[in-house]
């Protein structure tokens, strides 16, 4: 397996990777005939306004893409900081380490581009074996005050605590 920066070319495979992963979740209702999950149309959003940020969205690659993460811009008060998600993997190759290394691979590029902090929502018992934590034990106040401590943050090496307050994604998100 490679993992590398995204591509341009890359769009379609990475529509595909989120359609198949996120096709059956385990935490929501079945899909409906011939409707696609949320996540594709979070990236495709993201994608076609400009937020991602592709130095720091990764690709997996195995006999084609089999997995991906998306950073994209947001912020915490006035300062820029990264959003993460989506993430996803094909599932047939789930379980082998892909997402791990996915993620691996953002935190090394942000933290060398002097990112503060990354964020996403997601599963605490997941996400903290990446050094994760509850947002508001940083002083990051989650968009949507019910994600409680599923709104994670990391705090990379240019972390200073004055990054605290109200966190803001792209307006993607809310569209």
């Amino acid at each position: 397996m490679i993992v590398r920066e995204q591509q341009a070319d890359d769009y379609e495979a990475i529509r595909h990777v989120y359609a198949e992963a996120f096709r059956r979740p385990r935490f929501r209702p079945p899909l409906e005939p011939g409707s696609v999950p949320f996540e594709v149309g979070l990236f495709e959003a993201l994608w076609e306004a400009g937020d991602v940020i592709p130095e720091f969205s990764f690709t997996a690659l195995a006999d084609g893409v089999v997995g991906h993460v998306t950073a994209s811009r947001a912020s915490v008060a006035t300062d820029p900081v990264v959003a993460v998600g989506p993430i996803g993997v094909l599932p047939d190759h789930q379980g082998t380490g892909i997402g791990s290394a996915l993620m691996a691979a953002l935190l090394a590029a942000a933290d060398a581009a002097d990112v503060p902090l990354i964020a996403l929502p997601g599963a605490p018992q997941y996400y903290s074996r990446f050094g994760f934590r509850p947002a508001k034990e940083l002083g990051v106040v989650p968009p949507e005050p019910e994600w409680g401590d599923a709104f994670q943050a990391r705090p990379l090496t240019a972390y200073t605590e004055s990054v605290a307050g109200r966190f803001q994604y792209a307006p993607a998100f809310s569209s």
